[in-house]
């Protein structure tokens, strides 16, 4: 019988061309790949922000945020919305769906703002819009400018003039903001007293400031051959030039600004400070494009910054303080010396199998041809190198060999029955390559689920699914072209063994009697295997359950975020000097290596930069206890650690359940306060807090409203008077050295300290007469919300906590739901936030992709097999039993069911799958060749015993690296690494017994397939022939003759 295979044997170079440019095409197509941490994704989030000088939280609710939401809630791709109002600004998030476009969405978002754009106080200023990561609320990087000698506005000012617009242009950055910095302004500080005293108002400067600094746009004169652009001095310019401002003038009697004012080129209201360690400076925040290659721009940033630093001013000094990229660089170092392991160990596992370098070389070659040749469909889909396809490349290290290690220990075989090399390895391929195409369509069909799923996993899969399958199929090529000439060349004519071969031939021989025995004893208690292997399968639900979940395991990313929360009537300053505690708390800490910080009036955020994972004892996830304990004794401002999410998430932090409700805020806080304590109690977490916060110091001006009226002033009048005092905005703009910079009249610091004085200010009445606000107001005071929260729409509270190390992030919500769903009263509807809501939209979906999985390699056989009994003997026979056997460990507490576990398990079906079929395939030739389903069973059992213990172990020491990886990136491989080697080892002892057994009790009959194909006839003859050659010269029973294996 002629084979496909045989075209390569006969024609050795054909074969070799074929492999080398595979090898070529995926060496060229290697070093175009561009390097990510993930896959391409664009998790992205609309932000929104709307400024309000002076308005309240109830105000900026009523007037900006909802009208915003309710536009923006009709775009398209939108996956949630939640708004936060504080008073004086507006914040509305639009979380996008994953991988929508989001230019297409911040267009829509665009127009959508201008139709509601008349809805909002004409005071208000226009909405901002930004688009950021979602999963990253801050900035990728985060350059640090200090100086000893300027000011923050000097050194604000030179930063907007030089540096930003040159990181601005760098390829993949989207933009650069100013962190910390207070921009030049033209402060007019009013002095009340004086003012009074000229019968003037503050409304009085305000308007003549708009008169009097103008920007006029004169035109030009144009003559039949000349023309003359017309410029005019109508505005100010310098400090002296607003201080000569006329604000009045009555006869002759001329009130100048600086009559009434304290005039000087200072700053605008600081509302950020950014500090590395405890040293004041001025933050570049770095936001790359969505989606952009981050590792690219990094690279692209640091030599832009070597190439600043020689032009820096003598007293700026400049630091990376922030680099989002410091994690996914050090991982992907990792992966790639992991890589460099799992070759080495491979490759030292098939020479000692083999226990010959010269048969060992043909597994070997199909190593590079495979995984190079994989990076040609990479780069024809548009992947780039990741951890992911990284990590599909090191498992696949394993898997590659395997067909490869089949075909050589068959030719092996032949040669050992007396045959030729040629001879065998036309043999040998002819055997096998029904088995090759099985094998390699089954490992390559159980990924394309994952190709179906969708959100997170499937998108961050996809990539990692495909590159494994196509590796494996190229795998499968080598071994049907390569492998058999290969063989043919290199295997050891018989008697010709070296004696290392020589040895390992009779321990797989010993091991070979060892296992007929023992498989002669299973055979003949086929029902008591059945029963326990049901028994182990139905084992598996309830392993499952009771192991701990999560969505991903918590990595070591030498970081640790941190979030910080003041008082709520805290000043900047104030919160400033208790953040400097928090600073000295954290760099205590031997294992840290700096701090950085951007520090509000209402807490801020930052984080702490562990020294390099080689320099310290303890991980992240170790320090994270000390690190909360210390900074938790720090009084005046709450500091809420958390370890970065290992997977690209929103939110800030471990768990965040949301509670929505039609209700006032108010009638919420009795259910809030229930579910804090149910947190408290479990003991689960360090942290529970809420964002409903009631504590919040008001003092409400309430206007006489009679009295106004025979006063005759009006209430717009009057907030605008009072507006001009207090409220910080600014009327115009003044140019210093070709920029404009706000123009901000207002009453100094000293006359705002209080309520109190607020009272003795002068308003005018129209009458020219000056009042004191206190003649038509009072002052009430009383509490409010801090923020007014609002999630899809309706009010809503978050309620977050941080996890203690070891608990996972699925048990601290658990407790949160069960918490609310006791205490809803009144009724709350549950939502979740951040990586909450993907663990509630993910954790389950690859439990569905597995059995899809499992029932399309039962398909994909049933084909190959041309029955639908055969393929569950594959599959009942060691699939449920390898998957019980991994999530032993996992219940053990070795490992959690993650994503990383969870794909794994799914890979594990494909593995455990190739052995069975190896057994399955071959019985069904020789019982097609006249023997029993029994004697069948046994003769392919033994006869595959060898390979199938030599891809099994190639697979287990291919994977061990990933079990025993260390550093950055490493709880992942650990993760998949302990599923796959322990399942494989467990399931290749179950796949040995158990298999044999299913196949004598349910294996359709062969017999009759030889009438009509008789093509088949030579290939089963030989298959018969080897069989029982084999037998007799290993001093087996004779097959055909024992009462023991007769027909069932």
């Amino acid at each position: 019988m002629r084979s496909f295979t045989d075209i390569f044997i006969k024609h050795p170079v054909l074969a070799v061309v074929v492999n080398l440019i595979i090898v070529l095409a995926g060496w060229r197509a290697l070093t175009a790949l561009p390097v990510q941490q993930y896959p391409q994704i664009e998790s992205s989030s609309v932000l929104i922000t709307t400024v309000y000088y002076g308005a309240s939280a109830e105000t900026v609710r009523g007037f900006l945020s909802t009208p915003i939401e309710r536009v923006v809630s009709a775009i398209s791709g939108v996956d949630y919305i939640e708004s936060t109002s504080r008073a004086g600004v507006s914040t509305v998030t639009i979380h996008l769906k994953l991988n929508h476009n989001s230019t297409a969405a911040l267009a829509e978002v665009t127009a959508r703002l201008q139709q509601v754009r008349a809805e909002l106080p004409a005071e208000a200023e226009p909405p901002v819009i930004e688009l950021q990561r979602a999963d990253r609320p801050y900035a990728s990087f985060y350059l640090s400018f200090a100086s000893s000698e300027r000011t923050v506005p000097a050194v604000t000012d030179w930063l907007l003039r030089t540096l930003q617009p040159q990181l601005s242009t760098l390829a993949g950055v989207q933009r650069v903001t100013i962190e910390g910095g207070r921009q030049i302004a033209m402060r007019i500080w009013i002095d009340p007293d004086r003012l009074a005293a000229f019968n003037l108002s503050p409304g009085d400067v305000q308007s003549a400031l708009r008169r009097n600094n103008y920007l006029a746009a004169v035109g030009r004169t144009k003559g039949n051959a000349v023309q003359i652009n017309l410029l005019a001095n109508t505005d100010l310019r310098s400090a002296t030039e607003f201080e000569e401002l006329i604000v009045i003038d009555r006869g002759g009697a001329i009130v100048r600004l600086k009559d009434v004012a304290r005039v000087e080129r200072g700053a605008e209201e600081a509302d950020m400070i950014a500090k590395y360690n405890g040293t004041e400076g001025v933050y570049l925040g770095i936001w790359p494009v969505p989606g952009a290659n981050e590792i690219d721009v990094q690279h692209r940033l640091v030599d832009e910054m070597e190439r600043i630093r020689p032009t820096l001013p003598s007293d700026i000094d400049m630091q990376l303080v922030w680099d989002g990229t410091m994690f996914m660089r050090n991982a992907l170092t990792e992966i790639t010396k992991t890589l460099s392991e799992t070759i080495l160990i491979v490759a030292l596992v098939v020479f000692l199998f083999m226990g010959s370098v010269r048969t060992a070389l043909v597994p070997l070659v199909a190593m590079p041809v495979s995984l190079i040749g994989a990076a040609v469909f990479m780069l024809a889909f548009g992947f780039s190198l990741n951890l992911l396809t990284l990590l599909a490349i090191v498992l696949s290290v394993g898997l590659v060999v395997d067909d490869a290690i089949v075909v050589v220990e068959n030719v092996e075989r032949h040669v050992r029955l007396g045959k030729s090399r040629i001879d065998a390895a036309l043999i040998g391929a002819r055997e096998l390559l029904g088995p090759i195409i099985a094998m390699t369509i089954t490992l390559a069909a159980v990924y394309t689920p994952i190709g179906f799923q969708g959100g997170l996993t499937g998108s961050l899969f996809l990539e990692f699914a495909i590159t494994l399958a196509v590796a494996v199929v190229l795998s499968g090529v080598v071994a049907i072209t390569l492998s058999p000439v290969m063989s043919s060349r290199f295997v050891h004519s018989q008697g010709k063994e070296g004696r290392l071969t020589a040895f390992v031939n009779r321990r797989f021989e010993e091991a070979r009697r060892a296992y007929a025995w023992l498989l002669d004893g299973a055979l003949t208690m086929r029902w008591g295997i059945v029963t326990a292997a049901l028994l182990i399968m139905v084992m598996a639900w309830p392993l499952y359950l009771f192991s701990r979940q999560e969505l991903a395991p918590v990595e070591d990313q030498s970081h640790i975020s941190l979030f910080f929360e003041a008082a709520p009537d805290s000043t900047l300053a104030a919160s400033n000097r208790e953040h400097l505690n928090v600073v000295q708390a954290i760099t205590s800490i031997p294992e840290t290596r700096f701090t950085w910080s951007l520090t509000t009036s209402w807490g801020g955020f930052g984080g702490l930069v562990a020294k390099d994972w080689k320099e310290r004892a303890r991980s992240t996830e170790q320090m994270y206890g000390e690190v909360f304990g210390r900074v938790s004794q720090v009084p005046g401002l709450r500091v809420f650690p958390r370890l970065d999410p290992p997977l690209p998430t929103p939110g800030q932090y471990d768990v965040e359940l949301l509670l929505q409700s039609d209700q006032p805020i108010e009638r919420l806080l009795e259910t809030t306060r229930s579910v804090l304590t149910a947190g408290w109690q479990s003991g689960m977490f360090l942290y529970v807090d809420t964002d409903l916060k009631i504590d919040l110091p008001e003092a409400r001006v309430v206007l006489d409203r009679e009295r106004l009226a025979d006063l005759g002033l009006d209430l717009a009048g009057v907030g605008r008077e009072l507006g001009t005092m207090l409220g910080g905005a600014y009327v115009n703009r003044f140019n210093y050295f070709d920029r404009s910079y706000k123009v901000i009249p207002q009453l100094g610091d000293a006359d705002r300290a209080t309520v109190g004085p607020l009272l003795d200010l002068k308003i005018k009445t129209p009458s020219g007469q000056l009042v004191p606000v206190s003649t038509f107001t009072h002052i009430e005071t009383n509490t409010a919300p801090r923020t007014l929260n609002r999630f899809q729409q309706r009010n809503a509270v978050r309620v977050f906590g941080g996890v203690v190390p070891g608990i996972t992030k699925d048990q601290g919500l658990r407790v949160l739901e069960e918490a609310a769903a006791k205490a809803s009263n009144p009724p709350v509807v549950l939502d979740y936030a951040g990586e909450s809501r993907q663990i509630r939209q993910e954790s389950a979906a690859l439990t569905v992709t597995l059995g899809f999985a499992i029932v399309l390699i039962y398909l994909v056989l049933a084909a190959q097999f041309q029955s639908f009994r055969d393929p569950l003997i594959v599959l009942l026979g060691s699939v449920p039993l390898a998957i019980s056997g991994a999530l032993v460990f996992s219940f053990l507490d070795l490992t959690t069911i993650n994503i990383y576990s969870q794909v794994g398990l799914i890979t594990l079906v494909g593995l455990i799958a190739k052995n069975g079929i190896l057994i399955v395939e071959f019985a069904n030739k020789l019982q097609a060749g006249g023997l029993s389903r029994m004697a069948a069973v046994r003769e392919a059992a033994l006869t595959r015993l060898r390979p199938v213990l030599m891809t099994s172990a190639a697979t287990v020491f291919g994977h061990l690296p990933l079990v025993l990886a260390t550093g950055p990136g490493a709880a992942a491989r650990n993760s998949i690494g302990m599923v796959l080697v322990t399942g494989m080892t467990v399931g290749t002892l179950f796949t040995l017994f158990v298999v044999p057994v299913f196949y004598s009790l349910i294996a359709a009959q062969h017999q009759q397939s030889l009438s009509y194909e008789d093509s088949e006839r030579d290939g089963l003859q030989s298959a018969e022939t080897s069989g029982s050659d084999h037998t007799r010269g290993n001093g087996q029973r004779d097959l055909g003759l024992s009462p023991l294996y007769g027909d069932n």
